[in-house]
């Protein structure tokens, strides 16, 4: 299994603030990285490009993800159905965590949400992901206090 590593950029307002970037584990969630994977490259004619987080949750997450509607309402899946939960063995263990956020189970989309705390009473709510990368705790800090940036 491969360990596929994406990059967002971020920016506000044109002006680059840093890149995130998040390790997916294909090994454990692998149904999850064939959509999150090609959402973040855009090779499916729509995805992460552009986007801004409009839920933001102060000690706990910023929301985004929403490449339909670009307001938090939209959700779309690169097969046009959604993707079920899975694996609820990793842990929600501090900021950085990348989950797939959804309403209700198994109707996992295009939304992700991005840990800015430890959130162990998530545990067994949803798969995730980790990222790791140059400046990317001060960009999704920056994240929680203006809501218009985007990841491009």
């Amino acid at each position: 299994w491969s360990t596929p590593t994406m990059f967002f950029h971020i920016a506000v307002d044109s002006e680059a603030l840093g890149h995130v970037c998040f390790q997916l584990f294909a090994d454990k969630v692998l149904k999850t990285k064939e959509n999150f994977r090609p959402q973040s490259t855009g090779e499916k004619g729509f995805g992460y490009k552009g986007p801004c987080f409009p839920r933001i949750i102060p000690g706990f997450m910023c929301q985004g993800g929403d490449v339909t509607r670009h307001n938090g309402t939209g959700s779309k899946s690169v097969d046009r159905g959604k993707v079920d939960d899975k694996n609820f063995i990793l842990k929600y263990t501090g900021p950085g965590i990348l989950s797939m956020a959804n309403a209700i189970p198994n109707t996992n989309g295009s939304q992700f949400f991005i840990c800015t705390a430890k959130s162990g009473w998530m545990q067994g709510e949803r798969w995730h992901e980790y990222y790791r990368g140059h400046g990317a705790l001060w960009v999704i800090r920056k994240i929680l206090y203006n809501q218009h940036y985007t990841h491009s």
